[in-house]
């Protein structure tokens, strides 16, 4: 497998990196297990002020880890230096709220009894991480798992090497103990070793819906507990009360940011019939303001996708929608000239039930467009869908709105905002946008032993 950095936004290579050998993974295993041990007798207070320490560091260096994004995976700079900046709030999370998300829960219910819940650590969790967000999905399964004892053994998206280095490495300069995380450059098999070793016993993936199946599929055949985060078709609901500036703007960043490229991206407007006009014109006004271009220059204000494949194949998925009979309201479906991986941002509507596409995720600035007249209607585009992973609904009236979000069959939905992912928030899908969460104390969690004491 290629451990490749390539800028997407010129096409050249930054730096390649040699395949993790089987005696290295054997090694790295071997330390984990090794730190999984000693953690016991740590007090956590210990691990969390070496956490601290690592998020000081990249906060201290933001802008060197920001362009390891910029030039792996074609983020703005300006977005790569808040990427670092929510790396270090997620690790802060569980630096100051991790120790107590582990305190024991009393059950006293039976009488003449008394028991209570504990939990600890179990082992060695393998993280398989996609490049869309190298660093925070790097950490939102390290730090939580760090705290509780359990080391980290990563394999990252192979487009994004730089990051998973420069990740270790800030764990080095941080003092995180030897063998409590570690990044491997290896292929799928090695991953299949790593998950049916008996010191592994947990499963983290974030990334595509056929990489979930397949890893999932490897940890329930080796009865490994597993935590997927998928893909979605997320939809922004735009209600007729809705503040047409309000939902212009959080709609548009919903879609654009990123370029496109987030698993909760607003991917699908539903409007509603009687604002449809307007907000289109919105939507068009603000899609047709960005700039294509260098993502290190601080003017570019929409960036490359992540390599020239992603781009292949947006094109190709934007060529079977349109043949399915969809058609666009705005914007070039043809590709930019150049050696890099720009893509033009597009508007379309007439998605169909019978689209080849319909219920297919674009990973790129590709909105699609639907127009509703009944709440009904809405609900029923909005979970005619195999994904449940994020949403927005927007209306002036926020407790109606509250009410239209809790029947999207999605695992969280923001009211008047584009959705973002918050430390003390769970994040999580549902559908074949996966099971398990993220973040918070449902997060820390996921992967321990929560043991039973009866007296």
């Amino acid at each position: 497998m290629s451990y490749k950095a390539v800028n997407p936004f010129n096409g050249k290579t930054i730096r390649e990196f040699p395949d993790a050998t089987d005696a290295e993974v054997d090694q790295a295993l071997k330390k984990a297990n090794h730190f999984y041990h000693a953690a016991k007798n740590q007090p956590i207070s210990e691990r969390a002020a070496q956490l601290e320490k690592l998020a000081n560091e990249f906060s201290e260096h933001n802008e060197k880890y920001a362009r390891f994004l910029t030039t792996n995976m074609g983020k703005l700079i300006s977005q790569a230096r808040s990427e670092v900046k929510k790396n270090v709030e997620f690790a802060m999370y569980y630096v100051k709220n991790g120790a107590q998300a582990l305190q024991p829960v009393p059950y006293n219910n039976i009488p003449g009894k008394e028991a209570h819940v504990e939990f600890s650590s179990i082992g060695t969790i393998m993280s398989v991480e996609p490049w869309n967000f190298p660093y925070t999905q790097i950490m939102r399964v390290f730090a939580p798992n760090f705290i509780i004892g359990n080391p980290v053994i990563l394999k990252h998206a192979s487009i994004v090497p730089e990051c998973a280095q420069a990740f270790e490495d800030a764990c080095k300069t941080a003092g995180i103990p030897e063998g409590a995380f570690k990044n491997l450059f290896i292929n799928y098999d090695q991953v299949n070793h790593i998950i049916a070793d008996t010191r592994v016993q947990g499963v983290a993936l974030t990334g595509s819906e056929n990489a979930g199946r397949k890893i999932a599929a490897e940890a329930g055949k080796n009865l490994k507990k597993s935590t997927m985060e998928l893909g979605g078709t997320d939809v922004s609901i735009i209600l007729n009360d809705a503040d047409l500036k309000t939902a212009v703007e959080g709609t548009v960043a919903a879609r654009l940011n990123n370029s496109g490229q987030v698993c909760t991206a607003a991917k699908r407007y539903i409007v509603q019939s009687g604002i449809y006009a307007d907000f289109l014109a919105g939507i068009i006004d603000e899609f047709s303001k960005r700039r294509l271009g260098d993502p290190l220059d601080e003017r570019t204000t929409l960036g490359p996708l992540s390599s020239r494949s992603a781009q292949q194949n947006l094109h190709q998925q934007v060529k079977k929608i349109l043949a399915g009979g969809a058609k666009i309201l705005w914007g070039d479906p043809e590709l930019p000239q150049g050696p890099g991986a720009l893509f033009n941002p597009l508007i379309i509507s007439g998605m169909t039930l019978d689209n080849p596409m319909y219920d297919t995720e674009l990973f790129g600035p590709v909105a699609q467009v639907y127009k509703a007249d009944t709440e009904e209607d809405i609900l029923k585009i909005a979970n005619h869908s195999n994904y449940g992973l994020g949403g927005a609904v927007y209306s002036k009236d926020a407790e109606h709105a509250k009410h239209i979000a809790s029947q999207v069959e999605t695992g969280q939905v923001a009211i008047n905002q584009p959705l973002s992912s918050y430390p003390e928030l769970p994040f999580g899908g549902v559908k074949n946008s996966g099971y398990g969460r993220e973040l918070s104390d449902m997060g820390i969690r996921e992967f321990v032993n929560a043991k039973t004491i009866l007296n």
